[in-house]
């Protein structure tokens, strides 16, 4: 699998979106109004009934994979993508940020959703307010990469209000946030708990470092919170259990939490291959 820090050193979204989305070789959903036309859009393993014809042999020599081609004329889907550019999306890993992780996964996304002719808008977080970055209409796939290329993360995420009223249509559509998760209160969950509807399918991606969860640190150490820009030395080993059960529990919340109807909450580690991230999930969205 292609590895992120590689991603991020090609320095361009539309390449690295198009290597990620060509090794998943899946779509966001399975396309209802798929079939054998003349226009490609995607692949999905073979299934008994299938027109061997139809099965990509040059691809099966390459991939040992029995893979159709699908078609479509165009999907009713609506996605909005939501990235979090608040100041702690900056924390990075092994020469890997979270917001370049964040932009890669996005880029990739939308690269399947462009495939799909899926209809995409892009939103961003950022100082308590809801950034429209680019709406839904013509060229949206190019305009978002352009967007995500240029996004930076800085300041706090404290809303003024968890109610925005961008989602409160009632078409049915895909919202898929990426963001730490990372809160003062419960801003987050009161603001996915304010979105998440009956006709809105709610798919989270957090992205943490392993630090972040496991610290694994010894020694004294000043750390910085990316929003506020307060430091504090401590030595490692004083803190670290206590840190550990402090995460563990907060984790735990979150996930209690938003054990909510059509939300979906995926914890990515900022050390695992994107496409290995997002395997399992579009794997599930087309069972």
């Amino acid at each position: 699998m292609q590895l992120t820090t590689d991603l991020i050193k090609l320095n361009n979204l539309q390449l690295a979106g198009k290597l990620v989305s060509d090794e998943l070789l899946l779509g966001i959903h399975a396309s209802k109004r798929s079939g054998s036309g003349t226009e490609f859009e995607q692949y999905r393993h073979y299934q008994p009934g299938d027109d061997p014809k139809r099965i990509d042999w040059k691809l099966f020599a390459r991939t040992d994979k029995h893979l159709v081609r699908e078609s479509a004329t165009e999907s009713n889907l609506q996605i909005r993508f939501l990235l979090d550019l608040s100041g702690s999306m900056n924390y990075s890993e092994n020469g890997v940020s979270r917001l370049n992780y964040a932009k890669i996964l996005l880029a990739s996304l939308a690269y399947l959703g462009y495939r799909q002719n899926d209809q995409m808008s892009l939103y961003a977080l950022q100082n308590g307010t809801l950034q429209t970055l680019v709406p839904a209409g013509k060229q949206a796939f190019q305009r978002i990469l352009f967007s995500l290329q240029k996004a930076e993360a800085a300041g706090q995420w404290l809303p003024n209000q968890a109610r925005f009223p961008e989602f409160q249509q009632k078409q049915k559509e895909l919202l898929v946030l990426v963001s730490d998760l990372l809160q003062v209160n419960n801003e987050w969950l009161e603001l996915i708990k304010t979105v998440a509807s009956l006709r809105r399918e709610v798919v989270i991606f957090q992205l943490l470092g392993d630090q972040e969860t496991d610290f694994k640190l010894s020694g004294f150490y000043r750390f910085k919170d990316l929003e506020t820009g307060r430091e504090v030395e401590v030595q490692a080993e004083t803190v670290q259990e206590r840190f550990r059960q402090s995460v563990l529990t907060y984790l735990e919340k979150l996930e209690e939490e938003l054990r909510l109807p059509h939300v979906h909450l995926i914890r990515i580690k900022l050390s695992e291959s994107i496409a290995g991230a997002l395997k399992d999930f579009l794997s599930r969205r087309r069972v």
